[in-house]
């Protein structure tokens, strides 16, 4: 990977800010440039997932475009400019890999993040919150964050010093746990339920997250592929029930059920 072509882009997004080039481009903020950079880390993930190499090619660019667009208005403002970007990145990397660059052995790579996760900590050990008596294991989790990646850090932080399940099992219980005190608050008085009942399911969405944390999986990804599933079979029953000639509104609920297990099945 030489990186050859990259000057190529940073030379184009100076010349898109600059007077010769586009009205929209100049126009960008670091707050109306937000939904696209998100938009365009979701896209890499779709791919991913979907292994279309040919996708995650095109979308990885976008995305590096963004980290460009960036660092190019910050360095128009004299903030930072895009190689110090890369000289941090740069430098980081190789504080955080003791393991691999200082005098520090690691075997496996439960062993390697043991190490990683204990240089972040003495990172957040050195850089105190203003006006805070101390630092949190917590504190720095972005607040933008989906709430299922929010709850994958907070559990993964806690871990950091001891505070985390012992096996898949203890988690699996916790959200057993946590589903019947759902069951418990639907036996309630519907008029005395509502704020304990949504709080019940936080607590149940909480260690779901963290039951796909300690198995190792990222739990928005989870629930992505959850959610694209659905929607395929969805519309698999859809075409089905369209092709009987019947919509989906006028027919029962045993008889979708009926075709989307069916459907199930042939995957």
């Amino acid at each position: 990977m030489s990186g050859e072509k990259f000057p190529h882009l940073v030379a184009l997004m100076a010349h898109l800010r600059g007077p010769q080039g586009c009205p929209w481009d100049r126009e960008q903020n670091y707050d109306t440039l937000k939904g696209m950079l998100l938009e365009e880390a979701y896209e890499v993930v779709d791919a991913v997932t979907a292994r279309d190499f040919q996708g995650l090619e095109d979308e990885l660019g976008d995305l590096l475009f963004q980290v460009i667009f960036y660092s190019h208005l910050a360095q128009e403002e004299g903030r930072f400019d895009l190689d110090q970007v890369i000289e941090h990145a740069h430098a980081k990397l190789i504080r955080r890999h003791p393991h691999v660059f200082g005098a520090v052995h690691a075997a496996s790579a439960g062993e390697a993040l043991k190490s990683w996760l204990k240089v972040k900590e003495q990172e957040r050990a050195a850089a105190p919150q203003e006006g805070a008596d101390h630092q949190s294991v917590l504190s720095g989790i972005a607040p933008a964050l989906p709430a299922t990646l929010t709850a994958h850090e907070l559990g993964l932080r806690a871990s950091e010093v001891g505070f985390d399940w012992q096996r898949a099992e203890d988690v699996l219980q916790k959200v057993e746990e946590e589903i019947r005190e759902i069951r418990h608050e639907l036996e309630r008085d519907a008029s005395d339920r509502s704020s304990r009942l949504e709080e019940e399911v936080g607590d149940l969405l909480f260690s779901a997250a963290n039951l796909a944390r300690f198995l190792r999986f990222d739990p928005e990804s989870c629930l992505r592929r959850a959610n694209q599933k659905f929607a395929r079979r969805f519309q698999a029953l859809e075409k089905e029930m369209a092709r009987r000639g019947k919509k989906l509104r006028d027919c029962s609920l045993d008889e979708m059920e009926a075709v989307w297990n069916t459907l199930k099945n042939e995957e």
